[in-house]
């Protein structure tokens, strides 16, 4: 996902708006899509190993900064750069930008299994929830608008901002 210019697009024109308005109102998590090898520890991604490192810095500082203001606005800011990805003075300047120790995410990447554990139990989330593309946004457990190839997709109930915090207004207030 970290490398992906439908999740780019995804993150700009809705969930970072959108979260701007709810994102006390809900448990937001970042997922992953991969493929985990059922005869090793080896994980794959869509677009490759950068991406997988992208995926895990992103993971990591999720972990660390649980807050959505602060891990969303991180992703959104490596994200917007996406073919940069992985490169450590574009992960290193986001980290500084939104107020986060980027030795610690860092730390958390270089970790003998951390990193990865969290990109594994990511892609399995994933694979669990059915999701096949990125960018896929879940509400209350079910999928609500894809955008996939550069256009919005599966989105009965709108692909605006305000269509997603109308939903999560509606849920927990509900």
């Amino acid at each position: 996902m970290s490398k992906c210019p439908d999740a780019k697009r995804c993150l700009q024109d809705m969930i970072v708006p959108a979260m701007a308005n709810v994102s006390d109102k809900v448990d937001f998590q970042l997922s992953y899509i991969g493929a985990v090898d059922p005869n090793s520890d080896a994980i794959s991604c869509m677009h490759g190993p950068s991406e997988c490192l992208g995926n895990m810095i992103l993971l990591c500082a999720q972990k660390l900064y649980p807050e959505p203001v602060r891990s969303l606005g991180y992703a959104n800011c490596v994200i917007s750069s996406y073919k940069r990805i992985p490169e450590r003075q574009l992960v290193e300047s986001c980290a500084l930008e939104q107020g986060l120790d980027f030795s610690k995410i860092n730390a958390c990447i270089s970790d003998e299994g951390e990193g990865v554990g969290l990109l594994r139990d990511s892609v399995i989330r994933t694979e669990e929830a059915g999701v096949t593309k990125s960018c896929t946004v879940r509400v209350d457990g079910k999928s609500r608008c894809i955008m996939d190839g550069g256009e919005w997709k599966d989105c009965p109930m709108g692909h605006e901002p305000t269509d997603l915090v109308d939903e999560i207004n509606k849920i927990y207030e509900g």
